[in-house]
């Protein structure tokens, strides 16, 4: 269990403090996460990696001479929000361009992705490389749904040394799209962590059991086996990572890299005894073994686990595995000279509130109000979506929920009392809430509360037929750039019929009141027949039949959300009716 902390909620952040005070040699903390402190002779492409806290030292341990220029660091086990990415990639980038590289989870690709792209429309040269080494996750046959685990420490070594020696962007990334198809991992686990706060961890292992197929989220393995002794495991790990072998690679004579990790709680002098027969096995099939590394590279808070991970090497890719070094966590070799660097940190731009009419504030009033009760009705529930989470996912959801709802009200209520309209609350709020919150959710609610926005505007009257369309806006753009539809047990299985509703109710006469009561009840009942579904879609996609006979906490979120502002909308009507 995690012991050392104070506010459950702050102990990320509190974390990357920590780290850089501790770490200012190779990194300093800026918003986002942390770039390094130190620049080499020649201005270089820029490597940044990333993803949720809780993996140390995934993401910020890797960061210095030889491996990443940057990390962006999410809350824990929760993606980095659009704007952490691009403040941590638009700080590194030195003028050659930027390689993101990361695991490949819904939150981490949608975040990553949009902060390209508004990279891209500043004129950084940006570009993306997913990690996708765990075997378990998808059949060879579709690496590219395949998971991001321990073997990513590969991705970041090899395209951060070809980084290092000077190579072009297209060269760093295709370096970087080479060695993830010579890596492959598979992990274990003995039990699950447990976050800061919590009173169980997210899963747990029947005593003699153990779980194949795990996640770094503290997701639950894909299948449980019985435990095994060490030599069994090591005969395990080997066996089954041999019988994917890289296509082109000949094992007799193949030169490889064994990369043995450490989940959290399993000692390296157990790691030890695992390692002497994993190497034993790998020379008996007549593999050369080269630079093994041994310890701590991904974690996942106090998990009971490990995973092996074998890297194929060719010419190319031994030499810069082989290659210096130096960053907290990882060092090999001897870097070349580095000077203090001057990190510059673009400033967050100030927005003006526009002006906006008398029925606009009123109307941005009841925002405000509806956002405190949102609020209140997700930390009633916080601890339950958890729990919804952790079944086949990662059970930070009600976590997330929390971050980002309470820095949206925060951001809506300051708007409102600067005097801003309807569309400008919302905007406000939709960037602290994306911000704050980070993973899948945030970016969604942050996308659900832009859209709207965009609807209602700050001048004119907002009618009922606006915020329908406003609505129907924000479940377009969350289908759009999520490519959920309507049973892959996601958010939309509630948002779809949610929109459907309401715009029906207020087509055939219903009081807007009426229409978002009658909508709501329609997305509470659809949240709670997501139960029935088979997650094929987000983390909870490889563990998709164990989330069978519990709703999707993202729809059931969803849904208590709408029936919050219902109960607001209908409070509102009582006192105007005073």
């Amino acid at each position: 269990m995690t012991r050392l902390f104070n506010e459950p909620s702050a102990f990320a952040d509190e974390m990357i403090e920590g780290f850089a005070a501790a770490s200012a040699r190779w990194v300093t903390a800026v918003p986002g996460g942390v770039v390094r402190s130190t620049r080499a002779a020649e201005d270089t492409v820029a490597l940044v990696i990333g993803g949720g806290s809780g993996h140390y030292p995934a993401f910020g341990g890797l960061v210095g001479p030889g491996i990443a220029h940057g990390a962006a660091m999410g809350n824990l086990f929760a993606s980095p929000s659009t704007q952490q990415v691009y403040s941590i990639a638009k700080t590194a980038d030195q003028g050659k361009g930027v390689l993101l590289c990361y695991g490949n989870y819904a939150g981490d690709v949608l975040n990553f992705t949009e902060a390209q792209e508004r990279l891209k429309a500043e004129g950084h040269d940006v570009r993306t490389v997913l990690g996708v080494d765990d075997i378990w996750s998808a059949p060879v046959d579709r690496m590219q749904d395949r998971r991001g685990i321990a073997g990513m420490l590969a991705l970041f070594k090899v395209a951060g040394a070809a980084a290092e020696r000077g190579d072009s962007l297209d060269d760093v990334e295709r370096l970087a799209k080479h060695v993830m198809t010579r890596t492959r991992t598979f992990g274990v686990a003995f039990g699950g962590c447990t976050f800061p706060g919590a009173d169980a961890p997210l899963f747990t292992v029947p005593e003699g059991r153990m779980a194949v197929g795990l996640g770094i989220h503290g997701e639950p393995g894909i299948d449980e086996v019985d435990m095994p002794t060490a030599d069994g495991l090591a005969e395990l790990f080997v066996s089954r990572l041999l019988d994917e072998v890289p296509e082109g690679v000949s094992v007799d004579g193949a030169r490889v890299v064994p990369i043995l990790n450490g989940l959290g709680s399993v000692k390296y002098e157990e790691l030890f005894v695992l390692y002497r027969t994993v190497h034993r096995l790998l020379e008996a099939r007549g593999l050369v073994v080269v630079e093994p590394d041994v310890g701590e590279m991904c974690t996942s808070l106090d998990m009971a686990g490990c995973s092996l991970t074998l890297l194929w090497l060719d010419d190319e890719l031994e030499e810069l595995w082989a290659a210096p070094a130096d960053s907290p966590a990882y060092r090999k070799g001897s870097v070349a000279p580095q000077e203090r660097a001057e990190i510059v940190v673009a400033g967050a731009a100030v927005e003006d509130i526009p002006e906006a009419s008398d029925a606009s504030k009123a109307v941005a009033a009841t925002i405000g109000s509806a956002f405190v009760e949102i609020a209140n009705a997700i930390d009633g529930a916080a601890d339950e979506l958890g729990h919804l989470d952790a079944v086949a996912g990662d059970g930070d959801h009600g976590i997330g929920m929390q971050r980002g709802v309470h820095a949206g009200r925060d951001a809506a209520l300051a708007a409102v009392e600067a005097g801003a309209g309807a569309e400008t609350t919302l905007r406000h709020a939709a960037e602290a809430w994306g911000d704050r919150a980070g993973g899948t959710s945030g970016v969604i609610w942050a996308t659900i509360l832009r859209s709207l926005a965009g609807a209602l505007g700050d001048a004119a009257d907002v009618s009922r037929v606006e915020i329908s369309a406003g609505v129907d806006a924000a479940r377009d753009a969350v289908t759009s750039f999520g490519k959920a539809k309507v049973g892959d047990k996601t958010m939309i299985d509630a948002i779809v019929p949610f929109a459907d509703e309401l715009r029906e109710r207020i087509a055939a006469g219903d009081s807007l009141v009426e229409a978002w009561s009658h909508a709501s009840g329609v997305a509470e009942e659809a949240a709670q027949e997501t139960a029935a579904l088979k997650a094929t879609l987000g983390r909870a996609k490889s563990h998709g039949d164990k989330s069978i006979g519990t709703p999707d906490p993202g729809a059931v979120s969803f849904a208590l959300i709408c029936t919050t502002v219902s109960d607001v909308l209908a409070q509102d009507l009582e006192e105007d009716s005073k």
